[in-house]
């Protein structure tokens, strides 16, 4: 079993993003949308509804830069900005269906593109790709924590 090199998966994980991020956009004729922009959709599923505050600590990023962000989604149809109930004084944000629409599709696409490439490996890499997700999985969420 080999050693642990951090500074390898790192410089994989990030290319490997963006290559499967380009090849859905490009399968599903998707638009581009800004990373942060996806951040801020992949943080509102299906029915979640929450403040640009919730948003900006949620995310590590700050409040200005969150409602920026929201502005252009919201110009773009990608997110829905309301008062809160109770309390209009607050808004709240929801993605648009459009905006969870683009996801289902860029999920699927990207599952099958996956999958795909998965069964041009051997065997044994798609042994060890499968077994590598579960840890994978813990390593975000462990990345999530330090932010």
């Amino acid at each position: 079993m080999s050693e642990f090199d951090a500074a390898r998966l790192a410089a994989v994980i990030s290319p490997l993003r963006r290559t499967l991020l380009a090849a859905a956009r490009a399968a599903e004729h998707l638009p581009e949308i800004p990373d942060a922009q996806i951040e801020i959709i992949r943080a509102l599923p299906r029915g979640a509804v929450t403040t640009p505050g919730e948003l900006a600590d949620r995310l590590g990023l700050s409040r200005p830069a969150v409602s920026n962000l929201l502005t252009a989604m919201e110009t773009a149809g990608l997110v829905e900005r309301r008062p809160r109930p109770g309390n209009r004084r607050q808004v709240e944000v929801l993605a648009t269906a459009k905006a969870l629409n683009l996801f289902d599709r860029f999920d699927l696409a990207s599952g099958d593109l996956v999958a795909y490439a998965a069964a041009t490996l051997t065997a044994a890499d798609r042994a060890a790709l499968a077994a590598a997700v579960p840890a994978l999985e813990r390593l975000r969420d462990a990345l999530t924590e330090q932010r």
